[in-house]
């Protein structure tokens, strides 16, 4: 059966498998609150332990964690523990809030839950078309479409939505989607032409930014420096090559962009961990290799 509104709440009480790994479910929603009187206590509840990641799309409301108090306007989240320490409501001045929220165990994400809490805080802002609030709408749609049927498929909603978090959590800046335009126009160049790139003055030109603003927020978004991401561009069309063809160091080199074969091998290593040559010789071949940021 599907369901046509836009708001509502649901929760799953699936029997727990206590041999098998899973994440639990407890409830999903989008809910609208314009009644002064919606209030949570999590000192008060007693259907924990539970995590809670609620995300604000219109309106605004309050969350007190212990003598802290936050506004949680649009495009803002917070995650709290229950029980715990903390209050959230529509305050009286605030004609509505409307949220998504998501409720679940923290058998199997607890850690995880508690990195992302140490590098976002308790109240942090999400853009709308980031992972993880991608996510947490294809959640709260599949449970409105009744797509989420067994504990199987919920735990894997929640073990996604918790990674999608953790990543974000990681790397809040760096989906192109929320990258200014100058930026995403900037990594655009240099992913195809890498092999004969211009300074970093030419490319914040290039940009329309000064080279203190471009250098900064480049960095910013992309989580390295131009002249580091175009390493690494480099040294990915050089894996590349090692694996497709027979050329040797140096016509590698100057095919990536690379004035000479010892500065190319230096920083082949650096990214690597090996050398061009001892990378060609090993006996497992690689299309791409991927590595941190």
């Amino acid at each position: 059966m599907t369901y046509s509104s836009e708001y509502g709440t649901y929760g799953f009480r699936f029997a727990d498998v206590p041999e098998l790994p899973l994440c639990g479910l407890f409830a999903v929603g989008r809910e609208r609150e314009t009644d002064p009187s919606y209030r949570w206590d999590g000192l008060m509840r007693d259907d924990g332990p539970l995590l809670l990641f609620q995300y604000t799309l219109t309106g605004e409301g309050a969350v007190e964690i212990g003598d802290r108090k936050e506004a949680v306007g649009i495009g803002k989240a917070f995650l709290v523990d229950i029980p715990g320490d903390h209050r959230y409501y529509l305050p009286a001045d605030k004609p509505e809030w409307s949220f998504y929220f998501l409720l679940f165990r923290p058998r199997l994400v607890l850690p995880a839950w508690k990195t992302i809490k140490a590098r976002l805080g308790d109240v942090a802002e999400l853009p709308a078309g980031s992972a993880p609030i991608r996510k947490l709408r294809a959640i709260f749609e599949d449970a409105r479409e009744g797509k989420i049927t067994d504990p199987y498929t919920a735990s894997s909603h929640v073990y996604q939505f918790v990674m999608e978090l953790v990543r974000f959590a990681s790397t809040p800046d760096r989906e192109q989607e929320v990258w200014p335009a100058a930026i995403r126009s900037a990594v655009r160049f240099i992913d195809t032409n890498y092999a004969g790139m211009i300074g970093q003055a030419e490319l914040a030109a290039k940009s329309g930014l000064s080279k203190y603003h471009f250098l900064r927020t480049f960095s910013r978004y992309v989580g390295m420096t131009p002249n580091d991401y175009l390493n690494r561009v480099r040294i990915e069309r050089s894996v590349e090559l090692l694996g497709r063809t027979d050329w040797n160091i140096e016509a590698i080199a100057a095919a990536v962009g690379y004035s000479s074969g010892s500065y190319f091998i230096k920083v082949f290593r650096k990214l690597t961990g090996q050398t061009p040559g001892q990378f060609r010789d090993q006996r497992l071949p690689y299309s791409r290799l991927f590595y941190d940021k």
